[in-house]
């Protein structure tokens, strides 16, 4: 589900931590122990790199934390920590994706590098996501 207000675009998003699913597939794990979460109103933004979960969720999900990096934000430089890789799904296309931390008074993040990895693009009129045109709205990767 797509919801807008003033120009925000916000989707349906399913986090899921990837380790947990390969431990499924390997019969290490039940599959109704998978850490998942369901976003209903995660946030589209273009000027965003990554995937950027607020610290509750990375919690909720069993992150680990790997590194420490570098950003760019309003507020000037700060460091911040990238965790674990997740699966993402939005209108039924996954992509499998490192989790960048951010304050828990901000909403989750959906950037440059997921959205070219599902193949989307903001459909600036309709304030929404839309398969890439280019490719006649089908998920297709660019391998050039």
């Amino acid at each position: 589900m797509e919801t807008e207000t003033m120009g925000r675009v916000a989707v349906r998003a399913k986090i899921e931590n990837l380790e947990d699913l390969f431990d499924v597939k390997n019969g290490r794990l039940a599959a109704d122990r998978t850490r998942s979460i369901e976003i209903d109103d995660a946030l589209v933004d273009t000027g965003a790199t990554m995937l950027s979960l607020p610290k509750r969720y990375i919690e909720q999900l069993g992150l680990r934390r790997h590194r420490t990096s570098k950003a760019t934000t309003s507020a000037g430089i700060v460091e911040f920590g990238r965790y674990d890789v997740v699966r993402l799904t939005i209108q039924d296309r996954d992509c499998a994706i490192e989790v960048a931390e951010v304050h828990d008074d901000c909403p989750v993040l959906i950037g440059q590098i997921p959205l070219e990895m599902l193949d989307f693009v903001v459909d600036l009129r309709g304030r929404k996501l839309i398969g890439n045109p280019a490719h006649n709205g089908e998920h297709m990767f660019e391998l050039y």
